[in-house]
């Protein structure tokens, strides 16, 4: 079995037997859907494992997939996703060449009468997933690593990371040359106002532009 990262800040199970030493990112989307390491299965319609070209130089990570995500198999489809996506554009990143995923497999809800409504996952259950999501880190080996939202950058930045005072900032890490922590999505989604959802996501797209220049200037560099 691996060993865990060094930086490992949640306590976790050990690897789960289905993940090989080495694997394909192909195999490591069949076997997870076996994945039995926390409860969550028993809810959620499939594992909804990361999506992206296996040499990805941007390695995007969310929290877990939400009920569009559950049912379409593929993380990011709705509407974060969608905000996700214009986000990207407008810093100058190309989605399809990004691998993007979530730290927990399976969506978690409750009941709000026909509707299935976003849990937050426990430290439990996000310990069961980190393994997958290390895996996925092993194979990928990105340049770039994002944070989308604080459960993914606790999960790998440590549990004292604080989004709100050290977004769009380069940290030190080992699970990548660079990383970097910024919100989530969903939050954008959330503000109060049209305004407000206008500031936040000129923030969202300032975070992500560094990502884009590093990009472009390691393209030049090759030229």
């Amino acid at each position: 079995m691996r060993p865990p990262f060094p930086s490992d800040p949640i306590p976790t199970t050990p690897p789960h037997e289905l993940i090989p030493e080495k694997a394909s990112l192909g195999e490591l989307r069949a076997l997870a859907n076996g994945c039995r390491g926390c409860d969550l299965w028993e809810r959620g319609t499939q594992a909804v494992f990361g999506t992206g070209p296996a040499n990805a130089q941007v390695f995007l990570v969310g929290e877990q997939p939400g009920s569009e995500e559950d049912l379409a198999g593929k993380p990011f489809v709705g509407p974060s996703g969608r905000l996700l996506d214009r986000a990207l554009e407008a810093a100058g990143i190309d989605r399809s060449r990004a691998y993007v995923t979530n730290v927990v497999k399976h969506f978690k809800w409750e009941p709000r009468g026909k509707r299935r409504i976003h849990a937050k996952p426990n430290a439990v259950e996000i310990g069961a997933c980190v393994p997958w999501l290390h895996a996925e880190l092993e194979v990928v080996k990105p340049r770039v690593l994002v944070c989308l939202g604080a459960t993914a950058a606790q999960a790998l930045l440590g549990r004292q990371f604080r989004v709100t005072q050290d977004r769009g900032k380069w940290v030190e890490s080992p699970l990548a040359p660079y990383v970097m922590a910024t919100v989530h999505p969903s939050s954008i989604l959330r503000s109060p106002d049209s305004e407000t959802r206008h500031a936040e996501m000129a923030h969202f797209i300032a975070d992500l532009r560094p990502v884009a220049q590093l990009l472009q200037a390691r393209i030049r560099k090759a030229r």
